[in-house]
């Protein structure tokens, strides 16, 4: 278990530690939550955990542990369920430009050809750039609810700034700025994630981030039809410039609230746990993946990050499947198609969106039952293909909207990936931030082209850009096949790795 006072990282520090051997368990507990070492590792100071030796009679009673590590999740998923808010705003940030769209964005901003691509492009250049280089400064400083929450002010008043463009190359850097910021919550998010949850347990918060996803696109289309309906020509300013205005501050007051209910990483979290819970956090995490992971130089997770084939061959798969759902991104122009106005567009945009969620839930719940990846990723991706080979086959406004029901579920398979990669490159957890980073960065690239798939001259129909979709489609689920084998090989080996007594299996 990790000590403050012998990470070699440390300064020399005093400490005072009252100790009596015959007092009572609370009072053990009470001293150790009081006691606090400065610990400039992680730039702030921290509370001094008890002993190991304290704690193990607890840890090896099995009813005992059992008891404190469902008191441990139960405040941990309160709290963490904050996320998924968070990511419902981030992406409604991000995604609002589609819904401007529909109400006068490319007009009064005087945007021609390609320039609304690039409005929607030049934000994941943004990302590109901030991703990895922010996740190896989160490992290093441990303290994700000031770091988040001070990214998510930020990318709030970038947002609000977009309302007040002026023309193509305002719109054009307040994205990049909101990119650049954005950035870091995502993958930020997967580390806070994976530096507290057990392999099987972080599929299903991995959904419950992911379905933040998905909420956006449903209730960011009823709040946009709200603000777009009242807001209209309000105080003589365009309906689209007040929805840049209110979703921006209601980001900067979510984000307020972060700072004070997100947790840190076990080792750097305080005042919310008990010595008992927190010690446990720390050692639940270490009997799953390695028996040190104190902290390192940041750069020495990112080389072993770079030199692991396994987060490049994620990182690939990702981007397939960014091209392959990209149609989430014109989801409010595609609905459009089958003949309705604005708002009765928005409103029937949301069902779609409501159904995968219940699909997400389902299915990464069941992928976590089964310790399986591969298998519950195909499915989903098989569902999505469906319904691109019926939006490209008819203009019937019915089936066409069936086939937007089908084409959402594709997202139930992005959750199980996420949690397929997250357990995937996490040994050793020194290089976990490095490697989640990057194999977001694989999507992030993607997202920067996918954009000019969906040209105006392409539509009403579409095809050719569904064409793309299917095809992108097939190659995310060979790729996933194929990674799925090599994982098999790996666990196949007849040296298996072998730690804490177990033998360690890559999940399939």
């Amino acid at each position: 278990m990790y000590n403050p006072l012998h990470s070699e990282r440390s300064v020399p520090k005093i400490c005072i530690l009252l100790f009596f051997h015959n007092s009572s368990n609370s009072l053990i507990n009470r001293m150790a939550q009081s006691a606090v070492v400065f610990n400039p590792a992680y730039g702030e100071t921290a509370p001094l955990l008890a002993l190991e030796s304290d704690y193990e009679p607890l840890f090896e009673d099995i009813e005992e542990r059992a008891k404190v590590e469902r008191s441990l999740l139960k405040k941990l998923d309160r709290r963490m369920y904050l996320l998924g808010v968070i990511y419902i705003l981030n992406y409604i940030d991000r995604q609002n430009i589609a819904v401007a769209r529909l109400r006068g964005f490319e007009e009064d901003l005087k945007l021609e050809g390609a320039q609304y691509a690039s409005c929607l492009a030049i934000v994941y250049v943004g990302y590109l750039l901030t991703q990895v280089p922010s996740n190896m400064y989160l490992e290093h400083i441990g303290r994700p609810s000031i770091y988040l929450s001070s990214c998510m002010i930020l990318w709030g008043f970038i947002s609000m700034l977009t309302g007040a463009a002026r023309g193509f190359y305002d719109a054009l850097i307040a994205r990049f700025c909101l990119g650049f910021v954005e950035a870091a919550f995502f993958p930020g998010a997967l580390l806070l994630i994976s530096k507290w949850y057990k392999r099987d347990e972080i599929g299903q918060r991995t959904a419950y981030l992911a379905n933040g996803l998905l909420i956006a696109n449903a209730a960011g289309s009823l709040l946009a039809s709200g603000i777009l309906g009242i807001m209209d020509n309000a105080y003589g300013i365009a309906a689209w410039r007040w929805l840049f205005f209110v979703e921006g501050a209601l980001t900067i007051s979510v984000a307020i609230c972060a700072m004070y209910i997100l947790p840190d990483f076990p080792k750097t979290s305080s005042g919310w746990l008990s010595s008992a819970e927190q010690s446990l956090a720390i050692r639940r995490i270490q009997e799953e993946y390695t028996v040190d992971d104190s902290p390192e130089h940041p750069f020495n997770g990112l080389l072993l990050a770079l030199s692991d084939r396994k987060v490049w061959s994620l990182a690939m798969i990702l981007g397939l499947h960014t091209f392959s759902s990209s149609f989430h991104i014109y989801f409010p122009t595609l609905v459009q198609t089958i003949g309705y106005d604005p708002i009765a567009t928005l409103l029937i945009s949301t069902p779609p969106w409501l159904t995968a969620i219940v699909a997400v839930i389902i299915i990464s719940r069941h992928s976590d039952k089964k310790s399986e990846r591969c298998w519950h990723i195909t499915y989903s991706m098989g569902v999505a293909l469906i319904g691109y080979l019926i939006a490209i086959s008819t203009m019937n406004p019915v089936v066409r909207y069936i086939s937007f029901f089908l084409m959402t579920q594709i997202h139930a398979g992005y959750v199980c990936f996420m949690a397929w990669a997250s357990t995937s490159v996490s040994d050793p957890p020194s290089k976990r931030a490095s490697a989640l980073a990057l194999i977001n960065t694989g999507g992030i690239l993607a997202s920067i082209f996918v954009p000019y798939a969906w040209p105006s001259s392409w539509g009403p129909d579409y095809s050719k850009s569904f064409g793309i979709c299917i095809f992108a489609n097939i190659l995310t689920i060979t790729a996933c096949c194929v990674f799925r084998g090599h994982l098999a090989s790996l666990n196949a080996l007849t040296t298996p790795r072998v730690l804490l007594g177990k033998q360690y299996q890559y999940q399939l």
